[in-house]
């Protein structure tokens, strides 16, 4: 027993030298084996970092070679941006002073647009207003000077003295009469209106208002009254929109018109009527100008046939001299000339001798109708 106790001491004091051995051992070894692997860990990453530097700085490379023109792209974007910025801000300065402007003037015409209705309620008012715009009219249309106003014109009649607003000259002596005197009170009343059913009762009084002055000058008949007249006078409504909002409410006044010969005519057509009238006349001095043309070429042609036979005469009167020169050259050549050479050959002549007298030789060119047009070098 006490050999194996002793022997068990032994075990134990063997397996426990063993154990420190091999502790030592192992941490020898993993203390070099931790070194090798630091120094072949720190190996490979130092060359994994100077591998990845490289391939970082390619890949830098790279993309500064991408970023770069982008970078400029973005740079001229940004200046054109700033560029519209700066010019929507002087287009939106702008626009916001036209406004401004738009603003004033709106409120400027609205006043006088008050204005003007106000004073167009007042009958005479209205009425000067209405000739003005007639008076505008025929001078746009270049129509001055053929046509009369109501100052120059008046006719007596059975109803006393008509006096209508202008008269209209044609050619060949006849005459369109016009009439502006036409009511425009209930339409300005339609537009001051607050409720949509005021207005539509405004606007329909307005176009009876129409239909009634239009009643009243066909009962006129104007045109029995002027000589040279056709059977219609010219109802004038000084603007587009009174004669629209009358024809809103009754269709029927235009052939209601016709019919009572009464020519219902705003600014627009009235300009149309009096160019029209204008082409008349213009024909009308055209056909006299051609009628004075061919006076004056039958005044010119008579002129020209006298002219000619005095040439004529002056041409016989040419031959009867030069035929008159020759024969009195011939006689001196076979009368007079014998005798002075005989003066020069006996010495009796002094100084110079007489010059040699050539008979005329002269072609006088007859005139006719068939070389009246030739020139003197043919």
């Amino acid at each position: 027993m006490k050999n194996i106790s002793e022997q068990k001491a032994m075990l134990d004091s063997a397996q426990a030298r063993l154990s420190e051995t091999f502790k030592a051992l192992s941490g020898e070894a993993l203390k070099s084996n931790n070194q090798a692997f630091i120094e072949l860990a720190d190996k490979s990453f130092k060359a994994a970092i100077a591998e990845a530097r490289g391939d970082i700085g390619k890949r830098q490379e790279a993309i500064d070679s991408l970023i770069k023109p982008l970078a400029g792209s973005l740079e001229r974007y940004e200046q054109q941006i700033k560029a519209m910025e700066q010019a929507r801000a002087a287009a939106y300065g702008a626009l916001n002073e036209q406004l401004k402007n738009m603003t004033t003037t709106q409120q400027q015409l609205q006043k006088e647009t008050g204005n003007l209705v106000t004073a167009l309620r007042t009958p005479q008012v209205r009425g000067r207003w209405g000739e003005m715009t007639l008076r505008r009219v025929v001078e746009l249309a270049g129509m001055s000077e053929h046509c009369d106003y109501a100052e120059q014109v008046s006719v007596d009649s059975e109803e006393g003295k008509l006096r209508p607003d202008m008269v209209i000259h044609l050619h060949g002596d006849r005459r369109i009469v016009v009439d502006s005197k036409v009511s425009l009170e209930a339409y300005l009343k339609a537009i001051s209106a607050q409720t949509e059913e005021e207005r539509n009762q405004h606007l329909t009084q307005h176009a009876v208002q129409i239909r009634t002055h239009m009643q009243q000058l066909a009962g006129k008949q104007y045109w029995s009254q002027f000589e040279h007249t056709p059977e219609l006078v010219v109802m004038f409504i000084p603007g587009e929109s009174f004669f629209a909002a009358a024809l809103d409410c009754d269709q029927s006044l235009l052939e209601s018109g016709m019919q009572k010969r009464v020519v219902l005519a705003t600014p627009t057509t009235l300009i149309t009527l009096l160019w029209a009238v204008a082409l008349g006349w213009r024909q009308d001095q055209m056909a006299e100008n051609a009628t004075a043309i061919c006076e004056l070429g039958r005044d010119l042609f008579e002129r020209i046939r006298v002219l000619s036979s005095h040439i004529v005469k002056v041409g016989v009167n040419l031959r009867q001299t030069a035929d008159s020169y020759n024969k009195a050259v011939g006689s001196m050549e076979s009368r007079v000339m014998p005798s002075v050479r005989k003066f020069q050959e006996l010495g009796a002549a002094g100084g110079e001798g007489i010059e040699v007298i050539e008979p005329l030789d002269v072609a006088i060119r007859k005139l006719n109708a068939e070389n009246a047009g030739e020139t003197d070098e043919e």
